[in-house]
């Protein structure tokens, strides 16, 4: 499978980690801009911008991630419904079980205490 081809079939696993990715670097960048500023009205925009940003791309990402994995779910349980379709279909018999195989009992022995 080439890269593109992976890339197209799981858009929201590469979604989710270009989101917690970036929200990480978010609350990088908010934490490094705080931490040069001694007073709280410096320190105000960069938590505004950098910690809820990177919060909100976190969730994003981790909501991406939990969907991906739901499609995966269901993607299985659809897969074991038509394979359990497929085999409850009606097959015809192909010989008849005589009633001494189905009971174990083998015909000489049963014909011997019978008589």
């Amino acid at each position: 499978m080439t890269f593109m081809t992976y890339i197209r079939c799981q858009w929201d696993r590469v979604g989710a980690v270009l989101a917690i990715v970036g929200g990480l670097i978010a609350l990088l960048f908010g934490w490094i801009g705080t931490s040069g500023k001694e007073y709280l009205a410096l320190q105000l925009p960069y938590i505004v911008s950098g910690g809820l940003l990177g919060i909100f791309l976190l969730g994003v990402g981790v909501m991406f991630w939990i969907s991906a994995d739901l499609r995966d779910e269901w993607r299985q349980l659809h897969t074991v419904a038509v394979l359990l379709a497929q085999d409850e279909q009606p097959q015809q018999p192909t010989a008849r079980v005589a009633r001494a195989d189905v009971t174990n009992e083998s015909p000489s022995r049963h014909a011997a205490t019978t008589s």
